[in-house]
């Protein structure tokens, strides 16, 4: 339940980071000192060919990792049906760290040739259409299990009437039994590609979140199998076939 106040922490900080990039782009305003000290502790002095293009995927992944800070949080209030289950201080400090890290991660993307208020074109490529689509596909499939999961403990009115665990079936559940991390992996490499696959701070990103949401889902898929004894056995942890 208090996973709820990560989307919070998501929902304002990198609201607040969209908004001072949008600044940027749209008054041509310079970015904040702490991002221009960045760059230059990273080296990131160098002027980039594909700027235009660079800012452009800096500006997209931000709103769309804003966006689904903002669907999760919607989920995690008037979807998602909790158990009385309890995180761990420390995993708690840390994700509410992460959430604020990775929105600075994306704004630090920004070329450094391009932080001293210069105002930037939108240079739309394949691969931000590609990476575009790919979120969307992830996203929706990933709220469509969370639907499935809350289902579990509600009857057909609606009404919460249990919290004990099921067997969940459909969508992806078909094929893996933590298809909602598998999406939100989806939803990560979705953004690497916008960035033009090259970014390789943002596959760091990508590869954290894999190592975690494959972790979460081996756990649930031992549990599922050592307490649903008819659970299908064709099922995959994490990733379909794998």
């Amino acid at each position: 339940r208090w996973f709820t106040h990560f989307y919070v922490v998501s929902v304002l900080w990198n609201g607040f980071l969209l908004i001072w990039l949008f600044q940027v782009e749209l008054l041509g305003g310079s970015l904040p000192s702490w991002i221009q000290y960045v760059h230059r502790a990273l080296g990131r002095d160098s002027q980039s060919e594909d700027a235009g293009k660079e800012h452009f995927s800096v500006l997209l992944v931000l709103l769309l990792l804003w966006l689904h800070s903002c669907r999760r949080l919607a989920e995690c209030l008037w979807t998602s049906v909790f158990s009385s289950g309890i995180i761990h201080i420390v995993q708690y400090c840390f994700g509410l760290a992460y959430y604020i890290a990775v929105g600075s991660t994306v704004l630090c993307q920004v070329p450094a040739s391009d932080r001293n208020g210069k105002e930037l074109s939108a240079d739309i490529c394949w691969y931000h259409i590609v990476g575009v689509m790919m979120y969307i596909w992830a996203s929706l499939h990933q709220h469509r299990c969370l639907v499935i999961l809350a289902n579990l403990r509600k009857s057909k009115s609606g009404k919460v009437v249990s919290l004990s665990h099921g067997v969940p079936f459909g969508d992806w559940f078909e094929r893996v039994s933590c298809p909602h991390y598998f999406a939100e992996l989806l939803i990560y490499v979705s953004m690497a590609i916008m960035f033009g696959f090259h970014n390789v701070t943002w596959w760091c990103v990508v590869m954290y979140v894999l190592f975690n949401q494959a972790l979460a889902a081996l756990l649930c898929h031992e549990f599922y199998q050592t307490n649903f004894s008819s659970y299908p056995k064709h099922r995959k942890a994490f990733i379909p076939f794998v």
